[in-house]
Protein backbone atom coordinates (compact mmCIF):
# COMPACT_ATOMS: atom_id res chain seq x y z
CA UNK A 1 0.00 0.00 0.00
CA UNK A 2 1.40 3.41 -0.99
CA UNK A 3 1.10 5.70 2.03
CA UNK A 4 3.42 8.47 0.84
CA UNK A 5 0.49 10.65 -0.27
CA UNK A 6 -0.88 10.74 3.27
CA UNK A 7 1.85 10.30 5.81
CA UNK A 8 0.62 10.64 9.39
CA UNK A 9 3.02 12.57 11.60
CA UNK A 10 2.69 11.84 15.33
CA UNK A 11 6.12 12.83 16.62
CA UNK A 12 5.50 16.45 17.58
CA UNK A 13 7.46 16.03 20.82
CA UNK A 14 10.48 15.32 18.60
CA UNK A 15 10.01 18.34 16.37
CA UNK A 16 7.32 20.25 14.50
CA UNK A 17 6.97 21.63 11.01
CA UNK A 18 7.57 25.35 10.65
CA UNK A 19 4.35 27.31 10.39
CA UNK A 20 4.14 29.06 6.99
CA UNK A 21 3.33 32.33 8.78
CA UNK A 22 6.62 32.02 10.68
CA UNK A 23 8.58 31.46 7.48
CA UNK A 24 6.91 34.50 5.92
CA UNK A 25 7.94 36.90 8.70
CA UNK A 26 11.50 35.53 8.73
CA UNK A 27 12.17 35.84 5.00
CA UNK A 28 12.88 39.61 4.79
CA UNK A 29 15.59 39.32 7.45
CA UNK A 30 17.63 36.90 5.36
CA UNK A 31 17.92 39.11 2.30
CA UNK A 32 16.48 42.61 2.67
CA UNK A 33 16.97 43.54 6.35
CA UNK A 34 20.19 41.58 6.74
CA UNK A 35 22.18 43.88 9.03
CA UNK A 36 24.12 42.92 12.13
CA UNK A 37 21.96 43.97 15.07
CA UNK A 38 25.03 45.24 16.92
CA UNK A 39 26.04 47.67 14.15
CA UNK A 40 25.30 51.37 14.60
CA UNK A 41 24.43 52.11 10.96
CA UNK A 42 20.84 52.23 9.74
CA UNK A 43 20.83 48.73 8.24
CA UNK A 44 22.02 47.24 11.51
CA UNK A 45 19.65 49.32 13.60
CA UNK A 46 16.69 48.22 11.50
CA UNK A 47 17.58 44.63 12.29
CA UNK A 48 18.08 45.50 15.96
CA UNK A 49 14.59 47.00 16.17
CA UNK A 50 13.14 43.77 14.83
CA UNK A 51 15.01 41.85 17.52
CA UNK A 52 13.87 44.24 20.25
CA UNK A 53 10.25 44.03 19.09
CA UNK A 54 10.46 40.23 19.14
CA UNK A 55 11.93 40.25 22.64
CA UNK A 56 9.05 42.46 23.79
CA UNK A 57 6.49 40.12 22.21
CA UNK A 58 7.98 37.09 23.97
CA UNK A 59 8.19 38.91 27.31
CA UNK A 60 4.49 39.72 27.18
CA UNK A 61 3.68 36.04 26.68
CA UNK A 62 6.01 34.90 29.48
CA UNK A 63 4.87 37.62 31.87
CA UNK A 64 8.44 38.89 32.14
CA UNK A 65 10.48 41.97 31.37
CA UNK A 66 12.06 42.11 27.89
CA UNK A 67 15.53 42.30 29.46
CA UNK A 68 14.90 38.94 31.11
CA UNK A 69 14.61 37.17 27.73
CA UNK A 70 17.83 35.63 26.37
CA UNK A 71 17.97 34.08 22.90
CA UNK A 72 19.95 30.84 22.56
CA UNK A 73 20.50 28.09 19.99
CA UNK A 74 17.82 25.83 21.52
CA UNK A 75 16.58 24.06 24.61
CA UNK A 76 19.88 22.27 25.20
CA UNK A 77 21.84 25.50 25.36
CA UNK A 78 19.18 27.12 27.53
CA UNK A 79 19.33 24.23 30.01
CA UNK A 80 23.12 24.19 29.99
CA UNK A 81 23.37 27.94 30.49
CA UNK A 82 20.90 27.94 33.37
CA UNK A 83 22.48 25.03 35.25
CA UNK A 84 26.17 25.72 34.65
CA UNK A 85 25.77 29.49 34.78
CA UNK A 86 24.00 29.51 38.15
CA UNK A 87 26.21 26.79 39.64
CA UNK A 88 29.42 28.65 38.85
CA UNK A 89 27.98 32.01 39.88
CA UNK A 90 26.91 30.67 43.28
CA UNK A 91 29.85 28.31 43.87
CA UNK A 92 31.04 30.39 46.82
CA UNK A 93 27.71 29.90 48.64
CA UNK A 94 27.14 26.20 48.03
CA UNK A 95 27.67 23.26 45.69
CA UNK A 96 24.42 21.26 45.89
CA UNK A 97 21.92 20.88 43.03
CA UNK A 98 18.55 19.14 43.06
CA UNK A 99 16.95 17.72 39.92
CA UNK A 100 14.79 14.70 39.06
CA UNK A 101 15.66 11.29 37.68
CA UNK A 102 13.49 11.81 34.58
CA UNK A 103 14.91 15.07 33.24
CA UNK A 104 15.99 15.49 29.63
CA UNK A 105 19.61 14.56 29.02
CA UNK A 106 20.40 18.24 28.47
CA UNK A 107 19.84 18.59 32.22
CA UNK A 108 21.09 15.20 33.42
CA UNK A 109 24.35 15.24 31.46
CA UNK A 110 25.04 18.80 32.57
CA UNK A 111 24.51 17.83 36.20
CA UNK A 112 26.76 14.81 35.77
CA UNK A 113 29.44 17.07 34.29
CA UNK A 114 29.18 19.33 37.32
CA UNK A 115 29.48 16.32 39.63
CA UNK A 116 32.82 15.60 37.96
CA UNK A 117 33.84 19.11 38.91
CA UNK A 118 33.08 19.07 42.62
CA UNK A 119 29.34 19.70 42.75
CA UNK A 120 26.88 17.41 44.53
CA UNK A 121 23.62 16.48 42.81
CA UNK A 122 20.48 14.88 44.25
CA UNK A 123 18.37 13.08 41.62
CA UNK A 124 14.87 12.87 43.07
CA UNK A 125 13.00 9.62 42.35
CA UNK A 126 9.52 9.56 40.83
CA UNK A 127 6.46 7.40 41.45
CA UNK A 128 4.90 5.00 38.96
CA UNK A 129 3.29 7.93 37.15
CA UNK A 130 6.52 9.90 36.83
CA UNK A 131 5.59 12.46 39.52
CA UNK A 132 8.06 13.74 42.08
CA UNK A 133 7.15 14.14 45.74
CA UNK A 134 7.08 17.73 46.98
CA UNK A 135 7.74 16.42 50.48
CA UNK A 136 10.82 14.55 49.30
CA UNK A 137 12.02 17.68 47.49
CA UNK A 138 11.66 19.73 50.66
CA UNK A 139 13.54 17.13 52.72
CA UNK A 140 16.48 17.20 50.32
CA UNK A 141 17.11 20.95 50.37
CA UNK A 142 20.34 21.60 52.28
CA UNK A 143 22.16 24.66 53.53
CA UNK A 144 24.45 24.20 50.51
CA UNK A 145 21.67 23.94 47.89
CA UNK A 146 22.02 26.60 45.20
CA UNK A 147 19.82 25.32 42.36
CA UNK A 148 16.68 23.25 41.81
CA UNK A 149 15.90 22.20 38.22
CA UNK A 150 12.65 20.30 37.63
CA UNK A 151 11.02 20.02 34.20
CA UNK A 152 7.49 21.33 33.74
CA UNK A 153 6.36 18.46 31.51
CA UNK A 154 8.23 15.29 30.64
CA UNK A 155 9.23 14.90 27.00
CA UNK A 156 8.70 11.13 26.96
CA UNK A 157 5.76 10.17 29.16
CA UNK A 158 4.08 13.59 29.31
CA UNK A 159 3.72 13.89 33.08
CA UNK A 160 3.23 17.48 34.28
CA UNK A 161 4.94 18.43 37.53
CA UNK A 162 3.41 20.88 40.06
CA UNK A 163 6.03 23.55 39.41
CA UNK A 164 4.15 26.34 41.20
CA UNK A 165 4.04 24.26 44.37
CA UNK A 166 7.68 23.24 43.97
CA UNK A 167 8.76 26.86 43.47
CA UNK A 168 6.99 27.91 46.68
CA UNK A 169 8.80 25.21 48.63
CA UNK A 170 12.16 26.30 47.21
CA UNK A 171 11.55 30.00 47.86
CA UNK A 172 10.27 29.41 51.40
CA UNK A 173 13.34 27.36 52.21
CA UNK A 174 15.63 29.99 50.69
CA UNK A 175 13.93 32.67 52.78
CA UNK A 176 14.34 30.61 55.96
CA UNK A 177 18.03 30.15 55.22
CA UNK A 178 18.42 33.77 54.10
CA UNK A 179 20.26 32.68 50.97
CA UNK A 180 19.74 32.31 47.23
CA UNK A 181 18.33 29.10 45.77
CA UNK A 182 17.53 29.44 42.07
CA UNK A 183 14.48 27.63 40.63
CA UNK A 184 14.78 26.52 36.99
CA UNK A 185 12.31 24.60 34.85
CA UNK A 186 12.76 22.98 31.45
CA UNK A 187 9.46 23.94 29.77
CA UNK A 188 10.45 22.85 26.27
CA UNK A 189 7.42 20.55 25.85
CA UNK A 190 4.94 23.01 27.36
CA UNK A 191 4.71 25.73 24.71
CA UNK A 192 1.41 25.62 22.89
CA UNK A 193 0.06 22.90 25.18
CA UNK A 194 -0.06 24.26 28.75
CA UNK A 195 0.24 27.72 30.32
CA UNK A 196 3.70 28.76 31.52
CA UNK A 197 3.54 32.32 32.82
CA UNK A 198 6.77 32.66 34.80
CA UNK A 199 5.12 34.53 37.67
CA UNK A 200 2.36 31.96 38.12
CA UNK A 201 4.99 29.23 38.01
CA UNK A 202 7.20 31.14 40.42
CA UNK A 203 10.39 30.21 38.58
CA UNK A 204 13.62 32.18 38.25
CA UNK A 205 14.65 30.59 34.97
CA UNK A 206 12.76 28.78 32.17
CA UNK A 207 13.93 27.06 28.98
CA UNK A 208 12.11 26.87 25.64
CA UNK A 209 13.00 25.58 22.16
CA UNK A 210 11.42 27.10 19.05
CA UNK A 211 11.25 23.95 16.93
CA UNK A 212 8.87 22.39 19.47
CA UNK A 213 6.19 25.01 18.69
CA UNK A 214 6.42 25.30 14.90
CA UNK A 215 9.32 27.75 14.95
CA UNK A 216 12.81 27.56 13.44
CA UNK A 217 15.31 24.91 14.48
CA UNK A 218 18.43 26.23 16.14
CA UNK A 219 16.59 28.83 18.24
CA UNK A 220 15.80 28.76 21.95
CA UNK A 221 14.75 31.05 24.77
CA UNK A 222 16.09 31.30 28.30
CA UNK A 223 14.06 33.39 30.71
CA UNK A 224 16.32 34.65 33.51
CA UNK A 225 14.67 36.71 36.23
CA UNK A 226 16.33 40.04 36.96
CA UNK A 227 19.00 39.72 39.64
CA UNK A 228 19.51 35.96 39.28
CA UNK A 229 23.26 35.25 39.27
CA UNK A 230 24.24 33.39 36.10
CA UNK A 231 27.69 33.32 34.52
CA UNK A 232 27.61 33.52 30.69
CA UNK A 233 28.65 30.35 28.90
CA UNK A 234 29.55 31.98 25.58
CA UNK A 235 32.10 34.80 25.71
CA UNK A 236 33.35 37.19 23.06
CA UNK A 237 30.80 39.96 22.72
CA UNK A 238 28.25 42.12 24.50
CA UNK A 239 25.15 40.65 22.83
CA UNK A 240 22.19 39.73 25.05
CA UNK A 241 23.45 42.31 27.57
CA UNK A 242 26.67 40.35 27.99
CA UNK A 243 24.89 37.13 28.89
CA UNK A 244 25.35 35.28 25.59
CA UNK A 245 27.98 36.41 23.08
CA UNK A 246 27.52 35.98 19.33
CA UNK A 247 25.94 37.80 16.43
CA UNK A 248 22.17 37.89 16.87
CA UNK A 249 20.24 35.53 14.61
CA UNK A 250 17.63 38.13 13.69
CA UNK A 251 15.63 35.90 11.28
CA UNK A 252 15.54 33.19 13.95
CA UNK A 253 14.59 35.65 16.69
CA UNK A 254 11.75 37.11 14.62
CA UNK A 255 10.53 33.62 13.72
CA UNK A 256 10.71 32.41 17.30
CA UNK A 257 8.61 35.33 18.52
CA UNK A 258 6.01 34.80 15.81
CA UNK A 259 5.82 31.06 16.44
CA UNK A 260 5.44 31.54 20.20
CA UNK A 261 2.75 34.17 19.64
CA UNK A 262 0.77 31.83 17.40
CA UNK A 263 1.19 28.94 19.84
CA UNK A 264 0.09 31.14 22.73
CA UNK A 265 -2.97 32.51 20.95
CA UNK A 266 -4.08 29.10 19.68
CA UNK A 267 -3.18 27.11 22.78
CA UNK A 268 -6.62 26.47 24.25
CA UNK A 269 -8.12 25.39 20.93
CA UNK A 270 -5.17 23.20 19.92
CA UNK A 271 -4.71 21.65 23.37
CA UNK A 272 -8.40 20.81 23.65
CA UNK A 273 -8.45 19.09 20.26
CA UNK A 274 -5.18 17.24 20.94
CA UNK A 275 -6.53 16.02 24.29
CA UNK A 276 -9.65 14.70 22.57
CA UNK A 277 -7.58 12.78 20.00
CA UNK A 278 -5.15 11.65 22.73
CA UNK A 279 -7.95 10.07 24.73
CA UNK A 280 -9.30 8.30 21.66
CA UNK A 281 -5.85 6.84 21.02
CA UNK A 282 -5.35 5.78 24.62
CA UNK A 283 -8.74 4.09 24.85
CA UNK A 284 -8.32 2.45 21.45
CA UNK A 285 -4.91 0.98 22.25
CA UNK A 286 -5.98 -0.21 25.68
CA UNK A 287 -9.11 -1.88 24.33
CA UNK A 288 -7.53 -3.53 21.30
CA UNK A 289 -4.11 -4.70 22.53
CA UNK A 290 -3.64 -6.93 25.57
CA UNK A 291 -0.76 -6.56 28.02
CA UNK A 292 -0.05 -2.87 27.50
CA UNK A 293 0.85 -0.26 30.10
CA UNK A 294 0.08 3.46 29.83
CA UNK A 295 3.09 5.45 30.97
CA UNK A 296 2.81 8.86 32.61
CA UNK A 297 0.17 10.37 34.84
CA UNK A 298 -3.41 9.41 33.83
CA UNK A 299 -4.70 13.01 34.13
CA UNK A 300 -1.78 15.36 34.85
CA UNK A 301 -0.21 14.81 31.44
CA UNK A 302 0.38 16.81 28.28
CA UNK A 303 -2.74 17.09 26.10
CA UNK A 304 -0.91 15.63 23.11
CA UNK A 305 1.06 12.79 24.72
CA UNK A 306 0.37 9.04 24.38
CA UNK A 307 3.05 6.69 25.71
CA UNK A 308 2.69 2.93 26.11
CA UNK A 309 4.89 -0.03 27.03
CA UNK A 310 4.08 -3.33 25.32
CA UNK A 311 4.88 -6.68 26.86
CA UNK A 312 6.85 -9.22 24.81
CA UNK A 313 7.80 -6.85 22.00
CA UNK A 314 10.47 -4.20 21.47
CA UNK A 315 9.76 -0.64 20.44
CA UNK A 316 12.03 -0.41 17.40
CA UNK A 317 10.24 -3.00 15.23
CA UNK A 318 6.92 -1.36 16.13
CA UNK A 319 8.27 1.98 14.89
CA UNK A 320 9.59 0.44 11.68
CA UNK A 321 6.28 -1.27 10.96
CA UNK A 322 4.34 1.92 11.68
CA UNK A 323 6.65 3.86 9.35
CA UNK A 324 6.03 1.32 6.59
CA UNK A 325 2.31 1.95 7.20
CA UNK A 326 2.89 5.69 6.79
CA UNK A 327 2.84 6.65 10.47
CA UNK A 328 5.73 8.57 12.03
CA UNK A 329 6.13 7.92 15.75
CA UNK A 330 8.94 7.41 18.26
CA UNK A 331 9.83 5.45 21.36
CA UNK A 332 10.98 8.43 23.38
CA UNK A 333 13.40 11.34 23.22
CA UNK A 334 14.83 12.01 19.76
CA UNK A 335 18.10 12.92 21.51
CA UNK A 336 18.43 9.27 22.58
CA UNK A 337 17.50 7.64 19.26
CA UNK A 338 20.00 5.01 18.21
CA UNK A 339 20.68 4.01 21.80
CA UNK A 340 20.01 0.37 22.68
CA UNK A 341 19.55 1.26 26.32
CA UNK A 342 16.00 1.32 27.73
CA UNK A 343 14.56 4.73 28.50
CA UNK A 344 15.85 6.16 31.79
CA UNK A 345 12.45 7.82 32.22
CA UNK A 346 10.47 4.58 31.99
CA UNK A 347 12.97 2.76 34.20
CA UNK A 348 12.61 5.50 36.82
CA UNK A 349 8.87 4.76 37.04
CA UNK A 350 9.66 1.23 38.19
CA UNK A 351 9.27 -0.75 34.98
CA UNK A 352 11.64 -3.58 34.11
CA UNK A 353 14.35 -3.06 31.50
CA UNK A 354 12.56 -5.52 29.21
CA UNK A 355 9.28 -3.60 29.38
CA UNK A 356 11.08 -0.28 29.06
CA UNK A 357 12.45 -1.42 25.69
CA UNK A 358 8.95 -2.01 24.35
CA UNK A 359 7.74 1.59 24.29
CA UNK A 360 5.83 3.69 21.81
CA UNK A 361 5.28 7.45 21.96
CA UNK A 362 2.61 9.12 19.84
CA UNK A 363 2.59 12.91 20.17
CA UNK A 364 -0.11 14.90 18.44
CA UNK A 365 -0.07 18.35 16.88
CA UNK A 366 -2.41 20.93 15.44
CA UNK A 367 -2.42 19.25 12.00
CA UNK A 368 -3.65 15.87 13.26
CA UNK A 369 -7.24 14.78 12.64
CA UNK A 370 -9.61 11.92 13.40
CA UNK A 371 -8.55 10.37 10.09
CA UNK A 372 -4.96 10.25 11.34
CA UNK A 373 -6.06 8.59 14.57
CA UNK A 374 -8.05 6.02 12.59
CA UNK A 375 -4.86 5.10 10.72
CA UNK A 376 -3.30 3.95 14.00
CA UNK A 377 -5.80 1.07 13.89
CA UNK A 378 -2.97 -0.89 12.20
CA UNK A 379 -1.14 -1.03 15.54
CA UNK A 380 -2.93 -4.08 17.07
CA UNK A 381 -2.05 -6.21 14.05
CA UNK A 382 1.55 -4.98 14.14
CA UNK A 383 1.96 -5.86 17.81
CA UNK A 384 0.23 -9.23 17.38
CA UNK A 385 2.46 -10.18 14.45
CA UNK A 386 5.61 -9.18 16.31
CA UNK A 387 4.60 -11.16 19.37
CA UNK A 388 4.07 -14.25 17.25
CA UNK A 389 7.52 -14.05 15.67
CA UNK A 390 9.98 -16.63 17.04
CA UNK A 391 12.69 -15.22 19.28
CA UNK A 392 16.34 -16.12 18.85
CA UNK A 393 17.90 -17.90 21.80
Amino acid sequence: MDTSSHRVYMDHAGTTSMDKRVLDVMEPYFVQIFGNGSSIHSVGQEARRAGDDSREKIAQILGSRPREVIFTSGGTESDNTAIKGVSHALRSTGNHIITSSIEHHAVLHTCQHLEDNGFEVTYLPVDAHGSISSKELSENIRDTTILVSIMLANNEIGTIQPISEISKIVKNEAKKQNRTIVMHTDAVQAAGMIAFDVNNLGVDMLSLSAHKFHGPKGMGILYCRRGVPCDPQLLGGTQERGRRAGTENIPGIVGTAEALSIAHNDREKVATECARLRDILIDGIRNSIPNVHLNGHPTQRLPNNVHFSFERVEGEPILLALDMAGICASSGSACSSGSLEPSHVVLATGQSAELARGTLRLTLGKENTDVDVDRVAVLPEIVSNLREMPTLV
